[in-house]
């Protein structure tokens, strides 16, 4: 039953590895347009950080009660720090190596008075290029031995460079351990092949195979096609209001229609709460089948929430007993 496997997500021990992304929003009331050049005029009212890109799903694995340890990079500079007080106050164990500029979105959201906020621009600041030698050699020893204690090992690859050649090969060495390790990757799913569990979403599966995914027929072959090309055990494939579909060696693929009847608010950050909660599920010993199930739910909730956000178990627990 999915309650009694969510019982169990305070026991299980989850180690984030991923792009620790800083979510930065600039709110601002639109007053007129410029003089100097043919765009609005914006009159700052306030800003937030969140926690963003892996940050996020780590986020997202705490609130629902897991006990998470967080490895990637944070920049030595005031969003750095200020990502470092939040990875505190959320009670997650932080094992960060240092750089220079922490990788940062920042989002401008303006409207009229007395109307809702709109995003306008988006800021992408960070690194470009792959990390210094020795920082990807430092996070890979990082990997190794925080994931002695873990249970569940979740992979969140924003191509901020923290997924490299050193650190996918320490988490292949995790998984050969048996120790299940799932990805979610932005851009290079094909280099994770050898590993537990793959989450792509349907433009990703598209673009990984080379293959159309325009109805449930050409899905199904295409998500055959990536398990086989990934060698994972399992397959998730993320499907936006047509739900998701799971492919598990040795079982015919199950597709599981969207929860609920709601359209979605925002789905901002969505994908890192169905990564956290599938994940947990594997961790608290669930079968790849019963975590999908939970993970449906909570995808279907997060989506109701306006920008970056996360599920906390009391809210699944909620809905589980509706």
């Amino acid at each position: 039953m999915p309650s009694a496997l969510l019982k169990r997500f305070p026991s299980v021990r989850v180690l984030l590895v991923g792009d620790l992304l800083a979510d930065h929003y600039l709110y601002g009331q639109t007053e007129r347009v410029s003089r100097e050049a043919p765009v609005l005029i914006v009159r700052h009212e306030r800003e937030e950080l969140k926690l963003g890109g892996g940050a996020n799903a780590a986020a997202n694995a705490r609130a629902l009660g897991a006990k998470v340890t967080a490895i990637g990079v944070l920049g030595r500079d005031p969003i750095g720090r200020q990502m470092a007080a939040l990875f505190k106050t959320s009670g997650i164990a932080l094992r960060a190596v240092t750089s220079p500029v922490t990788e940062t979105r920042t989002r401008v959201l303006a409207g009229g008075f007395s109307t809702s906020r709109q995003q306008m621009l988006r800021i992408d600041r960070g690194a470009v290029g792959p990390l210094p030698p020795k920082v990807r050699a430092s996070l890979a020893l990082q990997i190794l031995e925080a994931g002695k204690s873990a249970d569940v090992v979740m992979v969140s690859d924003y191509g901020a460079g923290v997924l490299c050649d050193e650190t996918r090969e320490a988490l292949r060495s995790l998984a050969r351990r048996g120790i299940p390790v799932s990805v979610d990757s932005r851009f290079s799913l094909a280099d994770f092949a050898g590993l537990t569990v793959c989450k792509p979403n349907e433009p990703e599966l598209a673009a990984f195979t080379g293959m159309s995914v325009k109805n449930d027929g050409e899905l199904l072959a295409a998500g055959k096609a990536a398990q086989k090309r990934l060698n994972c055990d399992v397959l998730l494939v993320t499907r936006g209001r047509h739900g998701m579909t799971l492919f598990e060696k040795g079982s015919k693929p199950v597709h599981l229609p969207v929860y609920g009847a709601q359209e979605a608010v925002d789905v901002t950050g969505a994908g890192d709460t169905v990564s956290a909660t599938f994940a947990l599920g594997l961790g608290a010993g669930g079968s790849a089948f019963e975590a999908a199930r939970l993970a449906n739910i909570a995808g279907a909730l997060v989506v109701q929430k306006q920008g970056t956000a996360t599920v906390s178990r009391p809210e699944l627990e909620r809905e589980l007993s509706r």
